[in-house]
């Protein structure tokens, strides 16, 4: 397997395919999955000439099962490190979910000349939880909701997950899939409880306002309208009005795990972004 090891000792593995030469596009994958949550974008980006990135955050997927560091903070840090060990240039990072939380915070703060481009797909940027100052949020019960869950029996909360809301399999007439619910299971089962735990409050408490403004490359914010689980009024409609060179990109109807659901639609709407 491919690993780096960050400075405090987690390993964090990553996959790293095509030509050297070829501009990268790093993929970021949501809570609580692993760089397997991309593997069509991966493999259709690949034939595209690309050079291809996917990492598992720390304490998912093959990473560390890590006790600390599960923020955003060092989310990043681990991103800035892989990005290094690589000699990533002029890269696209894609982000969805959790993982365009972490687009965001590393872009605001990467070296010049390691990003060339940005994508937040169905992502929680600017912040999720519902306050005085972000009256759309949602309610810390609802994250208290998903500690409870995973604490009583993670096993059932990440087939109940996928099986609902995550995919929009809990609508009217959808078309249920279910390689993808037992994928997601596969791939949640993965990673550690704790850092998984952790992370809860890493996407549904960090502020990214100040991320989103600070970015001055083009970013494409990607959202289904039926996101069950990061509505889009309180995220992706807010987050383009901060960014410098934002465009927003909806999809009627889709869900959160549109680029698993929709990935020809989604794909081909991502590569036009990157070649544009």
């Amino acid at each position: 397997m491919s690993t780096i090891t960050t400075k405090d000792g987690t390993e964090i593995f990553y996959k790293d395919w095509g030509p050297k030469t070829a501009q990268p596009i790093v993929f970021h994958h949501g809570w609580p999955l692993s760089a397997d949550d991309w593997d069509n974008q991966m493999l259709y980006f690949l034939d595209k000439g690309f050079r291809v990135i996917a990492h598992d955050r720390r304490g998912h997927g093959r990473s560390s099962q890590t006790a600390t560091g599960n923020e955003m903070d060092t989310y990043a840090a681990d991103v800035a490190e892989l990005a290094a060990a690589l000699d990533l240039k002029n890269a696209v990072h894609i982000g969805h979910s959790t993982g365009g939380g972490e687009v965001a915070h590393y872009v605001a703060r990467a070296e010049k000349g390691r990003v060339a481009k940005a994508v937040l797909i169905g992502a929680v940027p600017p912040i999720m939880l519902k306050s005085d100052t972000n009256p759309g949020g949602l309610p810390i019960k609802v994250f208290d909701g998903f500690r409870s869950a995973l604490v009583a029996n993670r096993a059932q909360f990440y087939i109940d997950v996928p099986a609902g809301p995550f995919y929009g399999f809990n609508r009217d007439g959808a078309k249920v899939s279910q390689g993808l619910i037992d994928n997601w299971w596969r791939q949640g089962m993965m990673g550690g409880a704790k850092a998984h735990y952790d992370c809860i409050k890493a996407f549904s408490e960090t502020d990214f306002t100040e991320d989103l403004k600070a970015i001055d490359l083009p970013v494409l914010v990607m959202h289904g309208t039926d996101d069950q689980i990061v509505p889009i009024a309180d995220s992706a409609l807010l987050a383009v009005k901060l960014l410098k060179n934002g465009t927003l990109k909806t999809y009627e109807g889709l869900p959160h795990g549109m680029c698993s659901t929709h990935p020809d639609v989604v794909n081909p709407d991502l590569l036009a972004f990157i070649q544009a």
